[in-house]
């Protein structure tokens, strides 16, 4: 998600003064998917052999441009980052256009295994922002012990992961009735005070970039929250090494649904940094250079200094610090 796109629970009030019925049986979204693989992609290259290739993921209303800034301090630490616009997104011919679960993922998957034949010896991580890393769940859950692991870690930034039991069923009902209904009718986050940086600049040039979504269908929103709820379902099958960044002072994805999906997810495998200062778009916040050194720390073998387990939070710093008896 970007600051363009509208904050899902003030979304659906207004929904409600459009439509005032119950979830109708039988009510879907149209997936709109396109089938050839090119898709427009930007690529960040040191000048030497990359020590690792990071694979980066957009969020909602976003675009492959998202990690630009980002690309070009990794590079310099001799990293490789490529990214890429998702369908329904950017320059894609079905910008706009909800593609569906399934073919998100399929892309996520097949991107990264193209870059693991690409560079076989080299270490694959994908660094998932916002939808991304709902999207990336889903790819990367469940997978096959048998089979060598498509990436080697997953980097998550302010997951969108408000899904499930923790999105209000009232407002679902209210969602999904209307984009049925009314799929094309489009919602924006003009009037609304929510903001996802304090970055007043980025958010400026968010504003400005032709391929991020403006206004956006209904039957796109629907979609998300779809996505979102499988991506909840999935996280206790990630089995591979998670990096979970958020921002406590995130006002799209509040920190405390967040914490219930880090909750589900193996400490073994999964380590999650709340900062005190952070926003949505970490990447791009006005202490953004913190998150992307403790992104290469992780990248180093070594946990941020103030990750903490994921799994039970409530009991942890973390939870404490966001309310963690609550969840």
């Amino acid at each position: 998600m970007v600051g363009s796109s509208l904050p899902l629970s003030a979304t659906i009030r207004r929904l409600a003064a459009i439509v005032v019925l119950a979830a109708l049986p039988g009510c879907g979204i149209a997936y709109h998917p396109i089938d050839d693989e090119g898709r427009p992609q930007v690529s960040f290259v040191p000048d030497g052999p990359p020590e690792a290739i990071i694979l980066a993921l957009h969020g909602f209303n976003d675009n492959r441009h998202a990690f630009d800034e980002f690309a070009g301090f990794a590079v310099a630490r001799g990293y490789r980052v490529e990214a890429f616009d998702q369908q329904g997104f950017g320059a894609n011919r079905n910008r706009g256009l909800w593609p569906g679960n399934a073919a998100l993922a399929a892309d996520l998957s097949r991107r990264a295994s193209e870059l693991r034949t690409l560079w076989p010896e080299t270490p694959l991580y994908v660094l998932a922002e916002s939808m991304g890393a709902a999207v990336a769940t889903i790819a990367f859950a469940d997978l096959d012990p048998a089979l060598d692991p498509p990436i080697d870690g997953l980097i998550m930034t302010a997951p969108a992961v408000w899904g499930g039991a923790a999105f209000n069923p009232f407002y679902r009902a209210i969602l999904m009735t209307a984009a049925s209904l009314l799929p094309r009718y489009e919602v924006t986050g003009r009037g609304l005070d929510r903001r996802a940086s304090d970055n007043d600049e980025a958010l400026i040039a968010l504003g400005r970039d032709p391929l991020v979504i403006k206004s956006t269908r209904l039957d796109a929103v629907a979609g998300l929250v779809q996505l979102m709820d499988e991506a909840v379902a999935s996280a206790p099958a990630l089995d591979l090494p998670v990096l979970v960044l958020m921002g406590e002072r995130d006002e799209i994805i509040p920190p405390d649904i967040t914490a219930r999906f880090v909750e589900r997810l193996d400490p073994e495998h999964c380590r999650a940094v709340l900062y005190p200062d952070g926003w949505h778009l970490l990447l791009r916040d006005l202490q953004r250079e913190r998150v992307w050194q403790d992104i290469v720390v992780w990248l180093e073998g070594e946990d941020p200094a103030e990750a903490e387990p994921c799994g039970n939070v409530g009991e942890s710093r973390l939870g404490n610090r966001i309310g963690g008896a609550a969840l």
